[in-house]
């Protein structure tokens, strides 16, 4: 029998069977993309934080203020340290990323900087 004595029925159902397969995998794919991209968001934001609060600690301003300006630039629920180590500033900034608890990572990101009393001191 040739496909036209059959009228192509036996083609019938594929397009349904792969489409029940692709599209929960496109889905799913979709929204691991868009999970990584706001969790690469998120670890920019901490990176952005720890830097402005690094600048302000280096600056001289007071450490509720630094710790202020960091937690301005963190993603919410960011936890920001303070400390120092001789003429360094270290301000480091954790936060947890965003997206389902199963997915769940804690993102990290520390900056450095010299205080401003150090530079240019001789030694």
């Amino acid at each position: 029998m040739c496909r036209s004595e059959t009228g192509g029925r036996g083609d019938r159902g594929y397009v349904t069977a792969e489409a029940a397969v692709v599209v929960p995998a496109l889905v799913l794919f979709t929204m691991a993309l868009v999970w990584a991209l706001m969790a690469t968001s998120a670890q920019i934001q901490c990176v952005d934080a720890a830097r402005a609060g690094a600048r302000a600690a280096a600056r001289q301003e007071p450490e509720g203020a630094s710790v202020a300006a960091a937690r301005q630039a963190a993603p919410r629920g960011a936890r920001v340290t303070l400390g120092r180590e001789g003429d360094l500033v270290r301000v480091a900034v954790e936060a947890p990323a965003p997206g389902p608890g199963v997915l769940s990572l804690t993102l990290r990101a520390e900056a450095v900087a010299q205080a401003e009393e150090s530079v240019g001191a001789v030694a």
